[in-house]
């Protein structure tokens, strides 16, 4: 695969961040960038965040990860209204506020297609991607939805995996706002919704860029 492989941690609504992570990077279309998930809830701008991916998909090789927030906004469009008070609780109030509307079957069909488009995971010749987990002897295309989604590395992390690939994972915030590299897992959720930072990177080189609530790069 020719150009950057360039994974981005859970962006949460903090859409100053991404643009400046964006503007940073300055994707080229050989690029493959490889967004692990929870676009959506906590930050105040979800909208934003997710125009900026759709507009994204055209300046590069976009291959967005289906996290566990936004499959509960696709859950409750769907119709599984006794899930909608726990995910307000997680931060889907912040997404209501951003569309201007009380439900997430008013959000805008284009926005949805984009989270229905998203992936269970996505893997090169070396590394793969989830939003937060896997099963480490379990092939990539038979991995639970729920493992993929939602299981902490609090838990304890997982065992390499069968593939011999390096795992690069979000979901499990950092609270130290540092990435978590234990070797053959990695992981880039650097807690942007508690203060920490915005991660993307470069999971060849480990290049890393990092933007803070504001959309302030990192030093």
């Amino acid at each position: 695969m020719s150009g950057r492989i360039i994974a981005i941690g859970d962006i949460h609504g903090y859409s100053k961040s991404l643009a400046a992570l964006i503007e940073a990077i300055d994707p080229q279309p050989a690029d493959t960038l490889v967004p692990l998930g929870d676009y959506v809830d906590r930050g105040m701008d979800t909208k934003g965040v997710i125009e900026l991916l759709i507009q994204l998909a055209g300046r590069c090789r976009l291959r967005p990860i289906l996290g566990n927030h936004d499959e509960m906004v696709l859950a409750i469009r769907s119709g599984l209204d006794e899930a909608f008070l726990d995910w307000l609780s997680f931060g889907g109030t912040t997404t209501l506020y951003s569309y201007g509307c009380l439900h997430p079957r008013e959000i805008p069909e284009d926005h949805i297609a984009f989270l229905e488009s998203c992936l269970p995971y996505f893997e090169t010749e070396r590394h793969f991607f989830t939003h937060a987990g896997y099963v480490p002897d379990f092939p990539l295309d038979l991995q639970p939805p729920e493992v993929l989604r939602w299981v902490s590395l609090r838990d304890g992390p997982p065992e390499p995996h069968v593939s011999g690939k390096t795992a690069i994972v979000g979901h499990t915030a950092q609270k130290d706002r540092e990435i978590l590299d234990l070797g053959h897992v990695v992981c880039i959720d650097t807690h942007i919704y508690g203060g920490g930072w915005l991660t993307a990177m470069d999971v060849e080189s480990r290049r890393t860029w990092q933007a803070d609530d504001e959309g302030k790069l990192r030093e």
